[in-house]
């Protein structure tokens, strides 16, 4: 019996939210050695193919918003011909909260849940997704999340002045989602402000929003260099 079959037909029978997702792939790339790590490729697709491929295939998003740099709107629009709910493919702004915030304003009106998820993030899986759409569908933010497994250190002037119990920390990862009305405000408030943000989660929690955070994969890493595109690989191997 295939129960992953089952368990997207049983998850889709719940009612949730209309949820849009908008991916985020407009960043330069400064530590990549020169490569475009959206186009490059892994097992023989481009990173961001295997980045939307998730969100094709996960029955709680509806629509999809890809946002990139002007120069790759063509190149990635041909790529998101096969994939129906991409909606859009846009230019994003110079820095990663006015690509946001550009994605959020290209999605349908009435769009309910927003999805953001790091374009650089090809192993997101549509069950990570689905789990982060249903606690956003009930909390009205939520993030996906691991333990962290190093010692974290607070370094100030070169000294240790803290050190966190690392039992209460978890390394956040994409897609987060919220109330696109949420997000939309919080933005502003960060844009008003000229507090530079990084992290949706963070413009929420700045409204004095709580984020639920739900279990996230260690398989969902983002590519960042030039090794994390090698452990993809070595990742990808795993499941053929």
């Amino acid at each position: 019996m295939d129960i992953t079959k089952y368990t997207k037909i049983a998850r889709k029978a719940l009612p949730l939210k209309y949820c849009g997702a908008v991916i985020v792939a407009a960043g330069n790339a400064t530590r990549m050695g020169g490569i475009d790590k959206m186009m490059a490729q892994l097992r023989g697709e481009p990173v961001i193919v295997r980045t939307v491929r998730a969100f094709q295939e996960c029955d709680a998003i509806r629509e999809i918003v890809v946002v990139t740099r002007p120069e790759l709107i063509v190149p990635i629009s041909d790529l998101c011909h096969d994939f129906p709910k991409v909606r859009a493919v846009i230019a994003g702004g110079d820095t990663r909260q006015a690509s946001v915030a550009a994605g959020l304003g290209a999605l349908s009106a009435w769009t309910q849940l927003a999805a953001i998820q790091d374009g650089a993030r090809p192993l997101t899986s549509w069950q990570v997704i689905d789990r982060v759409v249903r606690a956003a569908h009930s909390y009205g933010a939520a993030a996906p999340a691991v333990p962290v497994k190093d010692t974290v250190k607070v370094v100030q002037g070169g000294i240790v002045s803290q050190t966190p119990e690392r039992s209460t920390l978890r390394a956040v990862q994409t897609p987060q989602v919220f109330d696109v009305d949420l997000l939309k405000a919080a933005l502003r408030k960060a844009e008003e402000e000229e507090i530079p943000v990084t992290d949706d989660c963070a413009a929420v929690e700045r409204l004095g929003m709580s984020v639920r955070i739900v279990e996230g994969d260690e398989r969902n890493i983002k590519i960042t260099t030039p090794m994390d595109l090698k452990i993809a690989e070595l990742l990808l191997e795993e499941t053929v």
